[in-house]
């Protein structure tokens, strides 16, 4: 996969701590941005499931014992 530039502003003291964290963990501030965008949207894309869950969960309460699925799906 080829490689882009994306540019964010910031302002001084933003870059600069933005720098500072990501070179105290051996990395540089653009891997540390790519990593931690990309968390952030997994975590989220996460959370909606989880809520999809919760909310079908809701609907039908009927909780599974490792047996029962066992027998279920395997």
């Amino acid at each position: 996969m080829a490689s882009t530039t994306m540019t964010i502003r910031l302002d001084e003291d933003e870059k600069n701590l933005i720098t500072d964290y990501a070179k105290t963990f051996g990395t540089s501030a653009s891997d540390f941005l790519r990593r931690s965008a990309l968390e952030k949207i997994e975590d989220e894309l996460d959370l909606e499931d989880w809520k999809k869950a919760k909310a079908e969960f809701d609907l039908n309460p009927e909780t599974l014992s490792a047996s029962d699925i066992a027998r279920k799906y395997l």
